[in-house]
């Protein structure tokens, strides 16, 4: 998914999204707001995932 897909439908996906990644909140949801960037930062923090990893999870999640 790109990310101008993902800011506009972030409302609709976001339930999705917590199921996928559990350890996001609904503040980290609401802070990332479909941002790519800020979406993997947190993918980071949380998982410890690299920055290429984070990125490569949103652009192939389906949700």
């Amino acid at each position: 998914m790109n990310s101008d897909i993902a800011k506009g439908k972030w409302k609709q996906i976001t339930g999705s999204i917590k199921a996928k990644w559990g350890k996001l909140t609904d503040d980290d949801l609401q802070e990332i707001d479909g941002n790519l960037e800020k979406f993997q930062g947190k993918m980071q923090e949380k998982y410890g995932m690299g920055k290429e990893e984070a990125e490569q999870e949103f652009n192939n999640s389906q949700i």
